[in-house]
């Protein structure tokens, strides 16, 4: 019932203050579909993250997991920003999002590879994995913008750190479609999601078929998270924070959770976005920034109570 109204609020919210532009003009109609179409981005962007990680963080069982856990983040940053220096991005604003793809795409595959190289894939593998090729990947995209031009290192630096605003209603159309087919490919999987969260062992006994579900799951977060990267550039914590204070309020059962993830996490989104263009008027804060300030103090909180429970570590 409040996620309408918080969308609402962060469409009145601007630099200037709460309030609509003055549609009677051609620049306050311009202005409102900014706004609308930023809202709406940051919606998407925030379903695709918090879904992802709901679903690596019952595939992983690991309190912790969140999208950028396998890496996939870092490989899109560098798929993103070996376009934006070689000046690919600017052939089509398709480009950036595709490059980024891939770069998130052939992270999942150098991680999955490692991780089941002795036969057997293991969840401690996958994350051990991922941490590993995230570091070589995040070190490989630093070099790079250490190396380039002033204005290269900008781009990079800015999309690396967030942007919501996107690049043309087509793309905006395109990947709020992919992430919109995946949402609905999760719903599908919400049994077997609730039987993986009790181990592989107990969800083969119980009639899930592990070797097919377990990368289908991780293709589907993968798919999400590179979908909302190459669109939003990256933008931590979503997917940490969200799934949690969704499990409290609807429970553990997928097929409430998911709904409730994807909700939760593209209100909260929005409403980042909206602190992050009015707080320092007229200076705009990459939407990152304000999710990490969320979500660091979280992330400690998580760590902190499961490790008085005995579950980490």
């Amino acid at each position: 019932m409040a996620a309408p109204l918080v969308l609402a609020l962060c469409l009145a919210l601007g630099p200037s203050g709460i309030g609509f532009p003055d549609t009677a003009t051609a620049t306050g109609r311009a202005i409102l579909m900014l706004r609308v179409n930023r809202v709406i981005s940051g919606f998407v962007v925030g379903s695709a993250l918090a879904c992802a990680g709901m679903v690596l963080q019952a595939v992983l069982r690991n309190p912790l997991a969140e999208p950028y856990v396998l890496g996939v983040s870092s490989g899109a940053g560098l798929g993103a920003g070996l376009a934006i220096l070689s000046g690919l991005s600017a052939a089509s604003v398709f480009m950036l999002p595709l490059c980024a793809f891939a770069g998130g795409a052939a992270t999942l595959l150098i991680v999955y590879g490692i991780s089941a190289a002795g036969g057997r894939l293991s969840v401690y593998g996958l994350i051990l994995s991922g941490v590993i090729v995230s570091a070589i990947c995040s070190s490989l995209l630093m070099f790079l913008v250490a190396t380039a031009p002033v204005e290269g290192m900008h781009s990079v630096m800015w999309w690396m750190l967030g942007n919501l605003q996107p690049a043309s209603l087509e793309l905006l159309t395109s990947i709020a479609a992919v992430i919109a087919a995946t949402f609905f490919g999760i719903l599908l999987m919400s049994a077997e999601l609730n039987a993986l969260t009790m181990g592989r062992e107990v969800a083969h006994h119980v009639g899930v078929r592990t070797g097919i579900m377990l990368p289908l799951a991780l293709g589907a977060a993968t798919l999400m998270t590179a979908a909302a990267v190459s669109m939003s550039g990256i933008i931590g914590f979503v997917g940490l924070i969200i799934p949690h204070v969704a499990r409290g309020l609807v429970g553990a059962d997928h097929r409430r959770l998911a709904p409730a993830a994807a909700v939760g996490g593209g209100v909260f989104l929005a409403l980042c976005d909206a602190l992050a263009r009015t707080v320092m008027a007229p200076v705009e804060i990459p939407v990152g920034v304000v999710t990490a300030l969320c979500g660091g103090p979280f992330f400690l909180l998580v760590l902190t109570r499961r490790r008085r429970r005995g579950w980490i570590g």
